[in-house]
């Protein structure tokens, strides 16, 4: 047998603290700022991918007041003070971090990361993409979206804080051969040359000239698989 009392509705005492005193609003402020480091940090350590069109700042607030909005409108023992200070904490940590970020460039470049060069005259700049967690599939996709077919058309490829590729293509005169990048294309690729030609390295672009032959390892990367250069 339920020996609870019923809940009556429109319980003020109940809504707005529950049984809780009024000091636990300081812990759920407390509890509320460490949350908001919390998935700052975490958001920094998944990456740009992560956060893509969206600034970090900003994707914590989504998450932070999604959480605190939520369970208020549903649970009847969640305290609606405890939402409202929720609320004020994060959005008052939104404010200072993307303040401090706005003034001190070493804070933004640490929490939001700048802009890395994954792409220069036709080829991938390996060094700075292994850094990165940007896949070779998600640069191929970025690229054929803004009409590439190969990397020979590609003068700069920059990926931006916020995740999004910033693309800089040769005039078309000036366009050379380079690696293909759609799908059918880069299933193509060899390791034996059967047929003398311009080849590209599938894993950084860079383009050489074959004869008949096995082929070498490609001396900007350690690759050792060719497809035949486009363009």
């Amino acid at each position: 047998m339920n020996n609870e009392e019923p809940i009556q509705a429109f319980d003020w005492q109940r809504m707005l603290l529950h049984d809780f005193p009024l000091s636990y609003l300081g812990e759920v402020a407390l509890r509320t700022f460490v949350m908001f480091l919390i998935l700052l940090t975490a958001l920094k350590i998944s990456g740009k991918r992560e956060v893509k069109q969206l600034s970090v700042f900003e994707l914590v607030l989504v998450i932070g007041l999604g959480s605190a909005a939520g369970d208020p409108m549903f649970y009847h023992d969640v305290p609606l003070l405890a939402a409202a200070v929720v609320f004020v904490v994060m959005m008052g940590s939104y404010k200072f971090f993307t303040r401090l970020s706005d003034k001190s460039k070493p804070v933004r470049e640490f929490l939001e990361g700048k802009p890395v060069y994954v792409i220069e005259n036709g080829c991938i700049l390996v060094q700075n993409f292994d850094d990165e967690d940007l896949g070779l599939d998600e640069l191929f996709a970025e690229l054929r979206m803004a009409g590439i077919e190969h990397l020979g058309q590609v003068r700069t490829a920059i990926l931006e804080h916020n995740g999004e590729v910033s693309i800089f293509k040769f005039k078309d005169d000036d366009i050379k051969p380079g690696l293909p990048i759609l799908p059918h294309k880069l299933k193509e690729s060899l390791d034996m040359i059967s047929e003398a030609g311009i080849y590209a390295c599938c894993q950084c672009g860079q383009v050489v000239e074959y004869g008949k032959g096995p082929v070498s390892t490609c001396q900007r990367c350690d690759h050792h698989r060719w497809v035949r250069a486009q363009g």
